[in-house]
């Protein structure tokens, strides 16, 4: 029975230490407490999004899986992003369908001064009218033919 009551009593005082321990120690605690796992949002907010960037994203998991919140604000992030791209992409298609448009038929593009009549096709090329010597004929002269 001596022998069983020095079990007891050992126990008592292990128990109590390792309590002591892990629990007491004021400022010196032995064992910090563990701030809880919070998601820090490491989506860069100076620039546009990149693959790796949502590649890298990360949730800390809790009990039940992820934490909705933080779920949805990297969505909500992402979603921004992508309708501010659209944007900028449709802005900048429309401008380039309004260049094509204004340089395929534009006013005043194709604007030609055709004479009234239509006089030999040569003369029409070059923008002489009846009666003018063309470079051609002016060959032939010096020529001789």
């Amino acid at each position: 029975m001596v022998l069983f009551l020095f079990l007891v009593i050992a126990l008592v005082v292990v128990v109590g230490a390792v309590t002591l321990a892990v629990v007491g120690g004021g400022e010196r605690a032995a064992l910090p407490d563990v701030p809880a796992e919070r998601f820090t949002d490491p989506l860069p907010p100076d620039r546009a999004l990149r693959r790796a960037d949502v590649e890298a994203l990360r949730f800390p998991l809790t009990v039940r899986g992820y934490r909705m919140a933080d779920v949805d604000d990297a969505l909500g992030r992402l979603a921004a992003e992508l309708a501010e791209r659209d944007a900028h992409i449709a802005e900048l298609e429309a401008a380039l369908a309004g260049a094509q448009a204004t340089a395929v038929g534009g006013p005043g593009l194709f604007k030609t001064h055709a004479p009234a009549t239509m006089t030999e096709g040569q003369d029409q090329r070059q923008g002489l009218g009846q009666g003018q010597e063309t470079p051609k004929d002016a060959v032939e002269e010096e020529n001789g033919q």
